[in-house]
């Protein structure tokens, strides 16, 4: 719910780290867990490896919410939900979590939480949603050809995310 966007920002860029440019990674050049194209397309203009090594949370804190929390509706999912899909859809895509939540409240897949979604995503207690959502976003993650280098990060994450989503429900 809004109440808890600053606390899943928090948590999340707990998780994404500093600058890195590790050469398995597909995103690239990052900071923050923000992609040098990611934050290119929402600046609108190219950015140099000093304006990426540069970013700050308090000048990213926007471009989370605008690009993932505000699109994944955390305002509206309920308490823990929120957290849950808001740190799947900045780690794997907006559209793969909104997907994953559409299965699971056994609604028409199309990644883009609406009004339906929304009432259907309700009806499904928190705690077993959370649940699903990391299970189901573990398996993705398993299923990637980078598993075998970043895994066991990923792995740790998925786990602290079901731990503070359940805490926050």
């Amino acid at each position: 719910m809004k109440a808890n966007w600053p606390e899943a920002f928090a948590l999340t860029l707990s998780h994404e780290g500093g600058f890195v440019n590790h050469p398995k990674d597909p995103g690239g050049m990052t900071n923050l867990g923000v992609t040098k194209r990611a934050w290119e397309n929402y600046i609108g203009h190219p950015a140099s490896e000093t304006e990426m090594r540069a970013l700050t949370p308090e000048r990213v804190q926007l471009f989370y919410k605008k690009m993932y929390w505000d699109k994944i509706r955390g305002d509206d999912l309920p308490d823990g939900v929120d957290y849950a899909a808001y740190d799947f859809a900045v780690n794997s895509g907006v559209s793969k979590a909104a997907k994953v939540m559409q299965e699971i409240a056994g609604v028409p897949v199309d990644g883009i939480i609406g009004p339906k979604s929304l009432a259907a995503i309700r009806m499904v207690p928190a705690t077993e949603m959370i649940d699903a959502l990391c299970m189901e976003r573990l398996e993705f993650l398993k299923r990637l050809p980078t598993w075998a280098t970043f895994g066991r990060g990923w792995s740790a994450r998925v786990a602290s995310v079901e731990k503070q989503a359940t805490a926050m429900t």
